[in-house]
């Protein structure tokens, strides 16, 4: 019997620590039920090993999950059946022989920890699992790289069109970040790539410092307290706006996140110097229009607006190289 699912190694050419950013983005934003087969080949506790082994040839797969109902008992695999044909038992039921209490994935995982399962166990296929413990879902390397492909390419086609619009957009520029959480080695991108556009135009330094400081403190609000998120720059004639909008987890309360030293950053993230508590008081005190808007569970936007008209006078802020 195999120790769990299959028993031939399929290692995916993922890393989730140091791939390329665009890959790390995907793999901590999409989830094992965005990847996921949810065509589930699938077979009782009572059929026979032989019966199993037709359903492998047909579809061309190499382990089968066992179920009753809509429950997961084990699975069969190929290495199951070899055993059957090899000993004489391929007329065992498939609950004499099957592989219980498999490794399984549960469908809201980060599409991440699937990454590192198939690394790690280097199985070929996985169940996975909802909050009640139904099988809904099966995930291969197959599905993970195809999925990875596809949204590699639509993000490719989302910049290219960014790029479009920077040029052909005259006075206005458009521009967006995508941010990871705990992504501490590209934090501060978006605030360093929208200063150089706005030195590009020339624009007042002590305008640029705001838009910078608003920037920065934005996106490492989001690699330290969000799930993830987006921060957009739009540049317009007469203003540049900063949108900052993440996927969670939420803020409980606004106005306590607005005061100075207000914190929820945990002694790892401050023995890194982030979370002093300044981000949104800081981003607040440099606009001149300044929104927030959030809901638990469901994610922040914070809209930030800087006049490129009359540079507006600031106290108490520390100096952003």
């Amino acid at each position: 019997m195999a120790d769990n699912n299959e028993g031939s190694q399929e290692h995916i050419p993922i890393s989730t620590v140091d791939s390329p950013s665009v890959v790390l983005e995907l793999i901590y934003q999409l989830k094992v039920k965005d990847v996921m087969t949810t065509a589930v080949i699938s077979a009782g506790k009572t059929d026979t090993l032989r019966h199993i082994q037709a359903l492998m040839r047909e579809n061309y797969i190499t382990g089968l999950p066992i179920t009753e109902g809509s429950k997961l008992l084990g699975l069969v695999s190929i290495d199951d059946i070899v055993n059957a044909l090899d000993k004489g038992y391929i007329e065992a039921a498939a609950e004499e022989r099957m592989t219980r209490n498999p490794i399984v994935l549960e469908d809201d995982m980060p599409l991440s920890f699937a990454i590192s399962y198939l690394n790690k166990y280097s199985y070929g296929r996985y169940p996975v699992v909802n909050k009640k413990r139904d099988l809904v879902g099966i995930l291969t390397a197959k599905d993970v790289i195809g999925t990875l492909l596809v949204e590699m390419n639509r993000e490719v086609l989302r910049l290219e069109k960014i790029s479009q619009k920077n040029e052909t957009s005259g006075g206005f520029s458009e521009m967006e970040f995508a941010t990871t959480r705990y992504d501490f080695e590209l934090a501060g991108r978006a605030s360093t790539e929208i200063k150089k556009a706005l030195k590009k135009r020339n624009i007042d330094s002590q305008i640029i410092r705001r838009v910078a400081i608003a920037s920065y403190e934005l996106e490492i609000n989001q690699v330290v307290h969000s799930n993830g998120g987006i921060i957009s720059c739009s540049i317009q004639p007469d203003k540049v706006i900063i949108t900052a909008a993440d996927t969670g987890p939420g803020i409980a309360d606004v106005n306590q996140a607005l005061q100075e030293g207000w914190s929820t950053a945990n002694e790892w993230i401050r023995s890194l110097g982030f979370g002093a508590g300044m981000g949104l008081a800081n981003t607040k005190r440099v606009s001149d229009e300044f929104t927030i808007s959030s809901k638990p569970g469901e994610g922040t936007t914070v809209r930030s607006v800087v006049s490129l008209n009359s540079p507006k006078e600031e106290s108490g802020i520390s100096p952003l190289e």
